[in-house]
C-alpha cells in the first residue's frame, strides 16, 4: 500500500511507519515535531515536517494514498486541563482540516486512533464499545469529538473510517517529559536509576497496559480490514493491572529495590479500567501477544534510555 502517516514522528507513529516500511509499503508521514522525533524513522520513510491544518501540503502528501493512518494529536491529559482551547484546535479542528484535504483529494480510508478514555469512570467492567462514552478531561473530550466528526463526515463523503480506542500503550520510544509523565517508562526509568516509585491514591486504581507491537499490528489491519467503515473498536489488553502489581513487576524486571513511595491525598484518576477487545477479535483478527512483564522487559531491552 501507499499510505500517509499523521503525527509520524511520534511514539506510535514512528513505530507504525517502521514497521509498515519493514513489511514493504510506501510510507509517507508528517509531524510538526512538537514532541516527535524523526530520527526515530526509518530512512526509507518519506518524511515531512508540516502541520496538518496545511491543506495545500495535504494535498500534495496525499496524492495515489490508499489509506491515511491519523495518529497526530497533543496527548497529554493534565495539559489539557489548562489549555483546552489549543486541544480543541490540534485534535479536532486538525482531524477536520485532515479530512476535508483526503475529501479534496479522493483519499478512501482513514483510520483515527482515539483512545480509551473517551470512557471516563463506568460502573460496569471490562469496557464495550456500545457503553455511553463520560469524557473527562478536555483530551477525552476532543478524541470524542474527533471519533463523532470522522465518523459524520466519512458517511457524508464516501469517506471509510475506522476509529480504534487505544488504552494504555506502552514500548520502547514512548516520551518522558519532565511534567505528569506516563507511569510505565517512569517507573522503569526511576528504578534503574535507584530513584523513588511514586504511587498516587491507594496504587488499586487499575489500567488496561498494552504493548505498543500488539497496537502497531491492529492499527495495521485496520487499514485493510472489509466490515470495519464507521466501526468503533476497542484495542487494549484485555487485562487490568493494579499500580501496585505494576511497581511490583518493574521491580521485578529491572532486578532493583527503588524506594516506593505512596501519596495517598493524590488524585490516582479513573478507578478501574478494562478493554474488552471482542469487536478487535472478530473484526481485525486482533490478539495481543505480549504480557505485561514480557513487555517491560523488552522496553528495557529496546530503548537505550534504559
Amino acid at each position: 500500500m501507499k499510505v500517509l502517516i499523521t503525527g509520524i514522528a511520534g511514539f506510535l507513529g514512528s513505530t507504525l511507519a517502521n514497521n509498515m516500511v519493514q513489511a514493504g509499503h510506501e510510507v509517507r508521514g508528517i509531524d510538526d515535531l512538537s514532541t516527535g522525533n524523526a530520527q526515530r524513522l526509518d530512512p526509507k520513510v518519506l518524511f515531512t515536517r508540516g502541520d496538518i491544518m496545511d491543506r495545500p501540503k495535504l494535498w500534495t502528501l496525499l496524492q495515489d494514498v490508499d489509506c491515511v493512518f491519523h495518529l497526530a494529536a497533543r496527548v497529554a491529559v493534565q495539559e489539557s486541563i489548562l489549555y483546552p482551547r489549543e486541544y480543541n484546535l490540534a485534535n479536532v479542528g486538525g482531524t477536520v482540516s485532515l479530512m476535508e484535504a483526503m475529501r479534496d483529494v479522493g483519499v478512501e480510508r482513514v483510520v483515527f486512533t482515539s483512545s480509551g478514555a473517551v470512557y471516563g469512570a463506568q460502573e460496569d467492567q471490562p469496557l464495550v464499545e456500545d457503553m455511553t462514552p463520560a469524557p473527562d478531561s478536555p483530551y477525552a473530550v476532543s478524541k470524542l469529538s474527533a471519533e463523532y466528526y470522522i465518523n459524520t463526515i466519512g458517511h457524508l463523503w464516501g469517506i471509510e473510517t475506522v476509529s480504534l480506542r487505544i488504552f494504555n500503550a506502552y514500548g520502547p520510544g514512548q516520551n518522558l517529559p519532565a511534567s505528569h509523565p506516563p507511569v510505565i517508562p517512569n517507573f522503569l526509568h526511576q528504578a534503574v536509576q535507584a530513584g523513588t516509585l511514586v504511587i498516587h491514591n491507594s496504587g488499586y486504581q487499575t489500567r488496561d497496559y498494552v504493548f505498543v507491537d500488539d497496537v502497531v499490528r491492529a492499527i495495521t489491519s485496520a487499514g485493510t480490514a472489509p466490515g470495519v467503515d464507521g466501526k468503533l473498536i476497542n484495542v487494549g489488553s484485555g487485562t487490568e493491572t493494579s499500580v501496585k502489581e505494576l511497581a511490583n513487576l518493574v521491580q521485578k524486571v529491572t532486578g532493583s529495590e527503588p524506594e516506593v513511595i505512596f501519596n495517598p491525598k493524590s488524585k490516582g484518576g479513573i478507578s478501574q479500567m478494562r478493554a474488552d477487545i471482542t469487536r478487535a477479535k472478530n473484526l481485525l483478527g486482533y490478539t495481543p501477544k505480549t504480557s505485561l512483564e514480557e513487555g517491560l522487559r523488552l522496553t528495557l531491552e529496546r530503548d537505550e534510555r534504559f
